[in-house]
């Protein structure tokens, strides 16, 4: 019986790789949408500007990029843990190795 377990463990990485890209792809796109909704919000303007864009100021760019990079790790990072968590309450098993992370 033990044997089985720890097959299980080995295995439950590479099953949770296509959920893992899923939930990622997922999350993604929500932050995508959450911080077009906040850059709205705070510059009352539709498009944020982009490292390229000539007449944007530094302090713009930079601005947009540090709350961008911010939401996209908070979408992230919650929905990283609620897909593990599920799979943890379905299966039993965590699914990543006990060290190590996503990075």
């Amino acid at each position: 019986m033990a044997k089985k377990s720890k097959k299980a463990k080995k295995k439950m990485p590479l099953a949770y790789k296509p959920i893992g890209f899923a939930l990622g792809w997922t999350s993604g796109t929500v932050a995508g949408m959450a911080f077009q909704k906040t850059w709205k919000v705070i510059r009352k303007e539709d498009n944020a500007p982009d490292a390229l864009d000539r007449d944007r100021r530094w302090g713009e760019i930079l601005l947009a990029a540090a709350i961008q990079g911010a939401i996209f790790a908070v979408v992230r990072s919650a929905v990283d843990r609620a897909g593990a968590k599920a799979i943890e309450r379905s299966t039993g098993t965590w699914p990543v190795p006990d060290k190590g992370g996503r990075d």
